[in-house]
């Protein structure tokens, strides 16, 4: 992680995620600049009060206020409607995990090859080893092989929780009674947190996100053990 002071977004590791680092550089560039444009007018306005005066007969300036804020929406609208279409888009998956939310943990399930489930809990501040950071850690992680599109289906158990994780680019809403679906292609692998972002309930911010991106050979080798476990 390599953002400034921690105030910026968190290294992306999938196409949609560099895509919305992008976009949302591009909007604070443009806002920046109106942001300078109209601090300059009011200040020139405060200085120099009779420039401006020829509004009052001349409409000129009006119709220019009008009509530049509607172009700089349409430039701004265009790649907020590709960014929305890619991350809609939902690839053919090789991999589907099942997200499911409880108060407060996560259950994952994988059902392309057998039936495994398990639920991962957070680990105590007193249980952690060293290096390893607080509030984050959980005992079972999400394992996710990398450069494979992967489908995550997120639900709730019980109330409405979100699986988030920033570097994916991914915020999924888990509502019961309902499958929210996401398309997931990580480019590198490594390991990756989160946290649920929607608030839950008292133990919140106790349901944290681990998932480890492998490779395909060490994905294979540990869905064999844990359906071996499981048999």
């Amino acid at each position: 992680m390599s953002y400034w002071c921690q105030m910026y977004f968190q290294n992306s590791v999938t196409f949609a995620g560099m895509r919305i680092q992008w976009v949302f550089g591009m909007y604070c560039a443009v806002l920046t600049l109106i942001f300078i444009f109209v601090m300059l007018s009011v200040v020139l306005c405060l200085v120099s009060p009779h420039q401006f005066l020829y509004v009052q007969t001349d409409h000129t300036l009006e119709r220019i206020w009008g009509f530049v804020p509607l172009l700089i929406l349409t430039f701004l609208s265009w790649p907020s409607m590709g960014l929305l279409y890619a991350m809609s888009e939902l690839e053919t998956p090789l991999i589907t995990v099942k997200c499911i939310g409880h108060q407060w943990y996560w259950e994952y399930e994988y059902s392309d090859f057998a039936v495994i489930t398990y639920n991962s809990y957070m680990v105590p501040e007193k249980e952690l080893s060293l290096g390893e950071p607080r509030l984050l850690t959980v005992d079972k992680s999400m394992v996710l092989p990398f450069s494979v599109w992967c489908r995550v289906l997120t639900t709730s158990f019980d109330v409405i929780h979100s699986w988030t994780v920033p570097a994916f680019g991914v915020k999924s809403d888990a509502v019961p009674g309902r499958l929210s679906e996401s398309s997931v292609k990580v480019e590198m692998p490594g390991v990756f947190w989160g946290q649920c972002s929607e608030i839950c309930g008292a133990l919140h911010s106790f349901m944290p996100i681990r998932v480890e991106v492998v490779s395909c050979r060490v994905f294979e080798q540990w869905m064999s053990v844990l359906e071996d476990v499981m048999a």
